[in-house]
Formats: structure tokens, sequence, C-alpha cells
């Protein structure tokens, strides 16, 4: 695995990495360098040798830092240059290269091929709203609840049922936050789907919404805004076998009207579950009321296994063991 020093003039480096934390969850091998108003290039130097001492001997190290030219950068260059077989760096951090860069020590195994990938990447998390007139199509897929998972609308004139399931379902997730960093990078990153698809009634029906999470979508994903039955009318169509599907869904009961409706699931992951009057928190992420609770073991008696877990990082829980 390829280590991280994460790398900042003042506290910036130690906050970025509690962010990508949040979002990723817990990493290992990675080193945080903070350069205070206080401290001189030497100072810096001693950091760094520090952090590099707490990696494997002959490692693959890959810098990411704040700011081309500044003290961190020149430091880390001067290290660098003694082991160009194995080091690399990248200036100009950001938020979405760090996720993206966790999420590549998955695939990639030197320091230098993830610096490569991470540029783009870097380049492609600044983004404006209003649109910029260059914006790419990667925020251009279809929100439409007309529009089923994966044909853009218009496609579809009639559902073509087989009576097996068609769609590969990676993840079926329940979460009051629907897409957000966590799935957007963490469980994308995990699963590899190439479509998410949002099953809500009520966020079908809310245009606001829908252009928002169309808007969040990863890069190469497309995110589909649909209602339940649209899910259930799809769900056995032969021409949606090349799907590789994350199903966001917020509520349980929502999970039970797809089941309802001949959804075949085997695992749903319980992200989050927000707190309202009358629920109770059974982890930091995750409240529920007795209506939940029936819901959960109604979905349980059709042979569906549950994994409480915000990030794929985290240790999984089942649902049943933490309401006892």
């Amino acid at each position: 695995m390829v280590n991280f020093i994460i790398a900042s003039h003042g506290e910036f480096a130690a906050g970025i990495r509690q962010s990508g934390q949040m979002i990723f969850g817990e990493q290992e091998n990675v080193q945080v360098v903070t350069f205070m108003p206080n401290e001189g290039p030497e100072d810096l130097m001693k950091k760094y040798d520090d952090a590099l001492a707490t990696f494997e001997p002959e490692g693959q190290v890959l810098f990411l830092v704040d700011l081309w030219g500044g003290s961190p950068f020149n430091a880390a260059t001067r290290i660098q240059a003694q082991h160009e077989d194995r080091m690399a760096i990248v200036s100009g951090l950001n938020l979405p290269m760090l996720v993206e860069a966790y999420g590549a020590r998955f695939s990639m195994e030197t320091a230098a091929e993830i610096a490569h990938y991470l540029v783009p990447v870097a380049k492609e998390g600044v983004k404006s709203i209003p649109e910029t007139e260059e914006a790419t199509p990667a925020t251009e897929a279809t929100s439409s609840d007309e529009a089923a998972p994966a044909v853009a609308a218009g496609d579809i004139n009639e559902v073509k049922h087989s009576g097996e399931r068609q769609i590969d379902v990676r993840l079926a997730r329940i979460d009051s936050r629907l897409l957000h960093g966590q799935v957007a990078t963490a469980w994308t990153k995990s699963v590899q789907p190439n479509r998410i698809i949002v099953v809500s009634d009520g966020v079908a029906k809310d245009e606001l919404r829908k252009t928002l999470l169309v808007q969040a979508a990863p890069v190469g994903v497309k995110v589909n805004v649909v209602p339940i039955q649209k899910l259930v009318d799809v769900w056995d169509d032969p021409r949606f076998a090349s799907v590789k599907a994350l199903l966001l869904f917020e509520t349980p009961q929502d999970v039970a009207a797809a089941v309802k409706g001949g959804v075949k699931l085997d695992k749903v992951n319980i992200g989050s579950m927000s707190h309202s009057e009358g629920k109770r928190m059974v982890t930091n992420a995750v409240a529920v009321d007795d209506e939940d609770v029936k819901t959960l073991e109604y979905l349980r008696d059709q042979g569906i296994t549950f994994d409480v877990r915000k990030v794929p990082s985290d240790q999984s829980k089942d649902i049943f063991d933490l309401l006892k």
C-alpha cells in the first residue's frame, strides 16, 4: 500500500485529513506534516523525517502538499529527488484529491501512478453554481422520474418482464442523506457501480432535490432519481442486464415497498437513519422507532440481511444485535 504524507502551511493538512476520514473512514499509513509560522526549513525537514520513519523502509510514498513552490513543497522535493523510484509529489491539495487518493490505493501500486491519476481528478472537483459554459458532461445524467435507470428517457415504451432479476445490485443502502460524500466516493470506489439509482417517491416529485442529487454524481457514474414503482417495473426487464447499480433508499419503508412490489434483495446496508422525535439512537448515525423496527423485521423475514456501516472500512454490525 502506498504511504501518504499530507503537508501544508498551518493546520490545513490536519483538518483535511479529518475531513477525508469522515468521508472515507479511518486510513492507515497516512501522516500529517504542518509548517507553523514560528518554524524554519530545518524544523520542516525533521517533521518529514519523523513521518517517513513511521513507514516501512523502501515503501512507496506520495506527498500531498498544499502549494506548489511553498516551503512544504520545497522540502518534499529535496526528499523526493533522492528517492525518485519510490516517491512522488502532488501539489494543490483539495478534498476530492484526497478521497480519490484513498480509493486509488486499492488498485494502484506506486506513488507515481497515483500522482498522475490525481491531477485531473483534483481539477474536476473544482466546479461552480451556476455552471460555467465549459461544464463537463458528468452532471448531465437524467433525473426524470419517467426515465428508466439504465436507458435515456423515451427509450422504453413497454416494460418487458422476464420474471428473473436482471439488475446487478452492487449495494442497496438506506441513507437519509441519500447521495453525499461517503456514497459518491468511498462506496462508489468499493462496489464499482455504473449507475446510482435514488429510489424515492418524495424525491422523484421534487425537482430541486433531483437536480442537486444529479449534480452530485461522481465522475463516470450516472445518477437517476426514480419513484419506487419505476424500480419495480424495470427490475426484471432483460434490457437492464448491464446495469451495475448502487440503490439508495431514504427509509426502511421505501425498501419494504420495493420488496413487496417484487424487487429481490439479499442484503441491505444501513448507513444513516436520521433522528426525530420518538426515535431512539442505536448508533451515532442510526435512529429507529417502533415502525422502523417492524419494517426491518419484515425485511428480515423476506431473507434480507443487514450491514450497518457508514463507510466500507467500518466494522460491519447487524442491526438486530444493536437493537438488543
